[in-house]
């Protein structure tokens, strides 16, 4: 069973949906058995990679929002944060472009480790208040999951992964995403926003049973039949 999960790494109700989505796959015995694809999503690529923003700031200069009510906001953030097991530290939180973020989150593909990156980044971006913008900050976030230095900064400085990121926010255009998190299971269900670890345990028993027996039942009773040990009426 394949779960893509459209994210970007400024997004708080991401982590937080990466974290109850987590919590309800841990509870299933078919846990192992489950893909997870990490997708590149840009809530706003106009910022400049070379310049950052603390989250009020961000709030009251590009969304318009007065400062009390940007504050409001991520006092809640940071209650539904904690639900999550997330402390969130948005006094610290630099807000800037992830398009390179997001070029070291497909190298991470390629090494089986997009999981642990993903986790990576919310870290340096919600706990620590690193610039996930800086490449060198990228780079030690690559080294500390193993990845090689210098392929982390080819990754980082030149255009090598531009087209795998910009196919995911293609993609996400062409299926009708405009929010994230997104999480697409088997390619026929969606669960979108930070939903409860109930709802991904739901949606992902029943994309499960639907993988392992793919046809829907609509008999009102048990009807007479035949199988390997014999006929029943």
């Amino acid at each position: 069973m394949k779960i893509e999960i459209w994210s970007d790494v400024m997004c708080p109700f991401c982590y937080i949906g990466k974290n109850n989505f987590e919590q309800a796959l841990n509870k299933l015995p078919f846990k192992d058995e489950v893909e997870i694809e990490w997708k590149s999503f840009q809530l706003d690529p106009s910022l400049d990679p070379k310049e950052t923003q603390d989250t009020i700031q961000y709030f009251r200069e590009k969304k318009g929002f007065p400062e009390a009510q940007a504050t409001q906001m991520l006092g809640q953030v940071t209650e539904m944060g904690k639900g999550a097991g997330i402390d969130f530290n948005f006094e610290k939180t630099l807000i800037t472009n992830t398009f390179s973020a997001h070029k070291l989150l497909h190298l991470a593909k390629k090494h089986n480790k997009s999981n642990e990156m993903e986790e990576a980044l919310f870290i340096a971006h919600f706990i620590d208040g690193k610039n996930v913008g800086d490449n060198e900050v990228l780079i030690a976030l690559a080294e500390s999951l193993g990845i090689d230095k210098e392929e982390a900064r080819l990754a980082v400085t030149t255009d090598q992964l531009d087209d795998e990121v910009n196919q995911d926010i293609q993609e996400a255009r062409n299926n009708g995403i405009s929010g994230v998190p997104f999480f697409v299971l088997n390619g026929k269900y969606a669960v979108s926003g930070a939903q409860p670890a109930e709802v991904f345990e739901n949606a992902l028993q029943q994309t499960y049973k639907e993988t392992v027996s793919p046809f829907k039942d609509l008999s009102s009773e048990n009807g007479a039949s035949c199988d390997a040990d014999g006929c029943s009426i």
